[in-house]
């Protein structure tokens, strides 16, 4: 329908460099490059910040990894530190995967190319997995984004997944060379798949996806590829083998309710301090309020109907994280998971003051922009008695097995290359890809550089280790105890 003469409304057309601006009633401009230009923005940042340059490892000679992981001790539940530290005792990757921090205090040092994205923030190996899609269909992607922060040099992500893959490699045996041939593959993959992206639209990059079958298809090893596959899909039909997912049983009155699972899945205390309470009920009304109206009008099918306490991962164990079990009324279960959002540990590279009020929204926008297909629960919410910022996500059994699985049967590098190959696609829907492109090249200049920061990093992580060890043998940090799973009873936690 078009406008009628007398309406009031103005449209402003100009004529620069050839563009057509068009607005109502304002003058803004758009500053839009063609891709030749962008590609020659990536070049010319080159002569700055050199591609060879990103092997230097800079650490700080004062750096005490221990205390950069303490200092997030205080706002963690101090009854469940025992664990983080127990788990990270492991082996070097196991240290690594809890050690977000301290790399990103250490990357305060590294040089960056100016080509900023929405980046994850823990890109290592364990944080990514294989999804059902609603339509289906089964995706590759990342799956963490409890560090994740827009505006952030796209080297920092790539460095974090380059030292994962150096440090699991050696922790599994294969030698110094391997595993840098190994780093040196994956950051390959991602700049050979941003040189394809390059070339597509940004319509196109947004609705580009890792489908796992295809992928998995593009490795020429026969073996190598049914191995890959039935290690990332191995369907988990016994739920009593899987920990990590929570189980149903039936109260006196035959209504579901999780099943205790310690130290993983627990009931928690009905009283409790302000420390470690959390106002289920209010936390839910406000997470239904901040949803879009189609995806309100799901959720309020379904009411809480239990909950329980949830331990989870190396790198966020002691932060406070529920499972709320909802029933429609004819009982039919949906898990919703209420994990606490801290702040970023990337907020100390970022030079602008634009923090995040809300972590919870930043976790969720962060996940929105990075990811093929997000989940349609996802959404935020606050514990208004403790001031926690929560984000909230469907719990589901997720078809994937685990990296070890993975490595076991060789196909590290494989399964690297794909990594890679996602990251690189998360990166373009926020970052400019042909920007990043045009300073990656098709030179191997960059991933030499990766690989050789990579190694200096696992023999820095070796050190860090250790020196956890250490800590723990001095007693500078909670010594695991065979019931440190569960809150004490002096430290009862209300729902």
């Amino acid at each position: 329908m078009g406008l009628k003469p007398g309406s009031g409304v103005a449209i402003l057309i100009r004529f620069e460099e050839s563009q057509i601006v068009m607005g109502l009633d304002i003058e803004a401009k758009q500053s839009l490059q063609s891709r030749r230009q962008l590609r020659e923005v990536g070049k010319e940042l080159r002569k700055s910040v050199t591609r060879a340059s990103h092997a230097k490892l800079a650490i700080d000679p004062e750096r005490d990894p221990i205390a950069i992981l303490t200092a997030t001790d205080a706002h963690r539940i101090p009854e469940l530190l025992p664990i983080r530290y127990q788990r990270m005792t492991a082996s070097s990757f196991a240290f690594f995967r809890g050690a977000a921090a301290v790399m990103a205090s250490d990357l305060q040092h590294a040089p960056s190319a100016g080509l900023p994205v929405q980046a994850c923030g823990d890109c290592h190996l364990m944080n990514f997995g294989a999804f059902d899609t609603p339509e289906g269909g089964i995706l590759f992607d990342i799956n963490d984004f409890d560090e994740t922060l827009p505006g952030i040099d796209f080297s920092v992500d790539i460095k974090r997944l380059s030292a994962s893959i150096a440090v699991a490699a050696i922790d599994v045996g294969l030698s110094d060379k391997k595993a840098r041939l190994i780093v040196s593959e994956t950051v390959k993959a991602y700049r050979e798949f941003m040189l394809d992206l390059a070339q597509l639209s940004p319509l196109e990059i947004w609705h580009t996806s890792m489908v796992l079958e295809r992928e998995v298809k593009a490795i020429e090893d026969g073996a190598l590829r049914g191995h890959i596959l039935d290690s990332l899909m191995r369907a988990r039909k016994d739920l009593l083998l899987d920990g990590n997912f929570p189980r149903l049983a039936t109260d006196r009155n035959k209504a579901p309710k999780i099943t205790d699972h310690p130290p993983l899945i627990y009931h928690l205390e009905e009283e409790a301090d302000k420390t470690h309470s959390f106002d289920a009920m209010s936390a839910f009304a406000r997470y239904r309020e901040g949803l879009p109206p189609e995806r309100r009008i799901l959720v309020e099918r379904y009411a809480l109907s239990d909950l329980a306490f949830k331990v989870v991962g190396i790198g966020s164990v002691g932060t406070f994280c529920t499972v709320g079990l909802f029933l429609t009324a004819d009982r039919d279960p949906l898990f919703l998971q209420v994990k606490e959002a801290q702040k970023s540990v990337l907020e100390r590279l970022r030079k602008t003051n634009n923090k995040h009020l809300h972590q919870g929204q930043r976790v969720v926008e962060g996940q929105r922009v990075m990811q093929a297909a997000s989940d349609v629960f996802l959404g935020w919410t606050q514990d208004k008695i403790t001031g926690r910022f929560f984000y909230v996500r469907h719990l589901k059994n997720r078809r994937l097995g685990s990296i070890g699985e993975v490595m076991e049967g060789g196909a590290l590098s494989a399964y690297a290359v794909l990594c890679g190959r996602t990251l690189a696609r998360a990166h373009a829907r926020s970052g400019d890809a042909v920007a990043m492109a045009g300073y990656l090249g098709r030179s191997n200049e960059f991933e030499d550089a990766m690989a050789t920061f990579s190694m200096s990093y696992a023999e820095q992580t070796k050190r860090d280790h250790d020196r956890l060890l250490a800590a723990l043998a001095d007693g500078q940090l909670p010594k695991p105890a065979t019931q440190a799973h569960k809150l004490n009873q002096g430290s009862k936690v209300a729902v």
